[in-house]
């Protein structure tokens, strides 16, 4: 039998201080990580989502007009003990922060003004699963809040954030950053060696000489943070590794979802990541009346074939019933064998369902809804 994932054990265990919600995209991530924000915010916890997707659904399923890079109090959740805050990482703006926290006024402001640095930090491959490190670690460090939901990218690159420290390292130890800072830490005014003049010689024809400049002045003011990047990284990816972080794989009951969440569970369990277990969301539930689809077909069938006057007055409304029946018998069947599929291959991960609503979330109201599903269907478990 599949273990049950109990959320609000979870939730409720002081010792868990970061949640991670990955997943695919459009399984509900974003609605799960702020219903359970919201349901531990109301449950005593000083909590702080994080969301590292640019959709808006988060802002406004929480009434906050917008999101940013600092997080905002969403008013009327749990006053009296716990709160809840919510933000968006703004990468460009969190690698801004470092800057003017770890240099020197005047070298920080060298910084930020050049225009290698100004691309690097808004676009340089890499840059946002960093700065999703940097502000994870931040908040963590700021111990204001006792809970930070982490709410990350719809797609397989949600992960990618794992790889931050590794890709850092790679990237300040690399060949190409050791030949762009050696003359500016030498001085352009020195007699380089052949191989770096025709190295140095080559990058000008391909990069231009002002970018080159740039990259070198840019190197030469930052060379002294380096380490401190590295130094931040690794340490906040040995926080994802603790039992304090708790890692949570978001799906569908769906062929493609489940084959995302089976890659992500496989990841984790490479990285020794502590998973938590899989939130299944819009899960059907089965319907009481034990009637099969086939059998719901073939009396739709039957009365669509009566004469008039023999079905009755309620005839459209009893064949658009039984079809309906069984179109949620086949779906039902679908997400059991989908799910009994997955729960094959990883038969110790707990298992929480969401079930399927009526409407789309887009306020306190449906995040509590997706709560309480979420721990009703844990409590099963007990």
């Amino acid at each position: 039998m599949t273990p049950r994932l109990e959320v609000d054990r979870l939730i409720d265990d002081r010792r868990t201080r970061i949640i991670v919600c990955c997943g695919s995209g459009g399984v509900g991530k974003t609605t799960t990580a702020a219903a359970i924000g919201l349901r531990a915010a109301e449950r005593g916890r000083q909590t702080c989502v994080l969301t590292v997707d640019p959709a808006r659904r988060l802002a406004q399923s929480m009434g906050l007009t917008e999101l940013d890079n600092t997080p905002r109090r969403v008013e009327g959740v749990g006053k009296d003990q716990g709160s809840l805050h919510a933000m968006m990482l703004d990468m460009k703006r969190t690698f801004d922060e470092i800057v003017e926290a770890h240099a020197d006024p005047q070298q920080a402001k060298r910084i930020l003004a050049n225009p290698f640095y100004q691309s690097l930090s808004s676009s340089f491959a890499g840059t946002q699963e960093y700065m999703a490190m940097e502000k994870l670690g931040q908040l963590r460090r700021s111990d204001e809040w006792d809970l930070i939901v982490v709410d990350t990218p719809p797609s397989r690159s949600a992960l990618d954030f794992l790889d931050a420290p590794q890709r850092l390292s790679r990237f300040l130890d690399g060949r190409l950053i050791r030949l762009l800072g050696a003359p500016a830490r030498v001085g352009y005014l020195k007699v380089l060696n052949a191989g770096l003049s025709v190295v140095t010689g080559a990058l000008t024809r391909l990069l231009g000489a002002q970018v080159l400049k740039d990259a070198q002045t840019f190197i030469a003011a930052f060379d002294p943070m380096f380490g401190g990047f590295r130094e931040r990284a690794e340490a906040t990816y040995r926080l994802l590794q603790t039992p304090g972080t708790a890692f949570l794989v978001v799906a569908a009951p769906e062929p493609d979802a489940l084959r995302e969440a089976s890659y992500f569970v496989e990841r984790l369990d490479a990285e020794r990541m502590p998973l938590a277990g899989l939130v299944l969301n819009r899960v059907h539930a089965p319907l009481a009346a034990p009637l099969s689809a086939a059998r719901a077909l073939a009396a739709a069938e039957t009365l669509e074939a009566a004469p008039d006057d023999a079905a009755g007055s309620d005839r459209e409304l009893a064949i658009a019933a039984l079809r309906l029946h069984a179109d949620r018998t086949r779906i039902y069947q679908r997400e059991q064998r989908v799910t009994a599929t997955f729960a094959s291959v990883h038969p110790a991960v707990p298992v929480a369902e969401v079930a399927a609503l009526p409407l789309d979330v887009h306020d306190l109201a449906g995040l509590r809804d997706v709560g309480e599903s979420l721990a009703r269907d844990g409590a099963r478990g007990d």
